[in-house]
């Protein structure tokens, strides 16, 4: 398959050549030993809950959040 860039340097995809959705991210990557443009599927969105249980810490010896509000800069 060939895809061509545009004049606004974009590469359009057939919509069967891959299953991704408006706002999926990708890691793109020139491989300069094979003249190639590389693109990775970056993964979803994380579960925040899931990354919570991982956190090593447990939250009684984590620091103290400040407490204060931010002051306004005088300009």
């Amino acid at each position: 398959m060939v895809v061509t860039l545009d004049s606004k340097r974009r590469l359009t995809l057939p919509a069967g050549l891959i299953q991704a959705a408006a706002g999926d991210c990708f890691e793109v990557r020139f491989d300069a030993e094979e003249d190639a443009v590389v693109f990775r599927r970056l993964p979803g969105r994380e579960n925040w809950l899931k990354v919570l249980e991982e956190c090593p810490l447990p939250l009684d010896e984590l620091p103290p959040r400040r407490t204060a509000t931010a002051k306004r800069r005088k300009l």
